[in-house]
């Protein structure tokens, strides 16, 4: 497949229209500080075969502050999980550890189950 044709995030696929071109999305979403961040904390069994994990939503900020968040939260309760759209999936009910995690590093949260 030529690079013109690309598929993106939206769907579009391929166009006859030999000047078209796919227009790049750029989020350049500046990281916010953490007191400025409005986390939610909460448990998740939806779609993971009963499994449950912890997930952290509202992280406002590049994918590699998300990913650097993420690592860290996993490395602090011994865990596996992912950092992606937005949210931090930590493996387990690790709710107190990442609850515990951010406020001593100055996160707002609220802490939803």
């Amino acid at each position: 497949m030529s690079k013109k044709n690309k598929p993106d995030s939206r769907g579009f696929v391929f166009s006859t229209d030999p000047n078209f071109k796919f227009e790049e999305e750029q989020e350049n979403t500046a990281t916010l500080a953490p007191a400025q961040q409005k986390l939610k904390i909460r448990l998740d069994t939806k779609h993971r075969a009963g499994k449950a994990v912890t997930l952290v939503e509202g992280f406002v900020g590049t994918d590699d502050d998300l990913q650097e968040l993420g690592k860290k939260l996993k490395s602090f309760c011994g865990t596996g999980g992912s950092a992606k759209d937005g949210e931090i999936i930590v493996q387990g009910d690790q709710r107190d550890k990442v609850l515990q995690w951010l406020q001593k590093n100055g996160y707002k949260l609220s802490k939803k189950i």
